[in-house]
């Protein structure tokens, strides 16, 4: 079979689902870079933080001691424990140690968000605006989880679960919007789809 006779070139094999959804989160975050819907908004937060008399703990916040972004690492504890928390949900007897990353995830949400918000402040409109529905589904995974300990702590434990999961969804959606911020960030643009 030559080329002509194929829908793709010989590089490119097939069209997967994956592709077209790649494709699909592709010109969504594109749109949502391009939206200025948010951008009073945006500009006021940013300059609200930006004038916080934080001093060298800016700094700090921003990871300049370390050379990189310090936002990044915190998330770890949050994501690690809350991805752990549903991983034992998973496994009998393991109902108090769940409830217990449940709430040391909820506890590390504090320096992570403060950190993401002092890198945010500085960024260029594109990847604010993306940021800044990043921060909506923390908070949406924050309520999840805060909903999700309170069943926990009731015991209902299905219906923490049911919360978890929830949360998890929205931490992977958060994730990914993050990413695509840090990566915007490193490389300027996002590749074709």
């Amino acid at each position: 079979m030559n080329s002509r006779t194929r829908n793709t070139s010989p590089t490119d094999g097939p069209t997967t689902a994956l592709d077209t959804a790649s494709a699909c989160w592709l010109k969504t975050l594109d749109r949502l870079e391009r939206t200025t819907v948010a951008d009073p908004a945006v500009r006021a937060l940013q300059r609200g933080i930006r004038s916080l008399p934080l001093g060298g703990m800016r700094d700090l916040l921003r990871g300049r001691p370390l050379g990189h972004p310090v936002h990044p690492v915190l998330v770890q504890v949050p994501i690690g424990c809350w991805l752990s928390a549903s991983v034992l949900d998973f496994v009998p007897g393991t109902h108090h140690a769940a409830t217990t990353l449940t709430a040391v995830g909820l506890a590390g949400v504090a320096p992570a968000a403060v950190a993401g918000w002092a890198d945010w402040a500085d960024l260029p409109p594109e990847q604010a605006r993306v940021g800044l529905v990043h921060a909506a589904s923390n908070v949406a995974a924050v309520a999840c989880y805060t909903a999700s300990l309170a069943a926990r702590l009731r015991s209902r434990s299905a219906k923490g679960r049911l919360w978890a999961l929830g949360g998890l969804a929205a931490v992977a959606v958060s994730g990914a919007l993050g990413g695509h911020v840090a990566y915007r960030q490193a490389v300027g643009a996002h590749p074709a789809a």
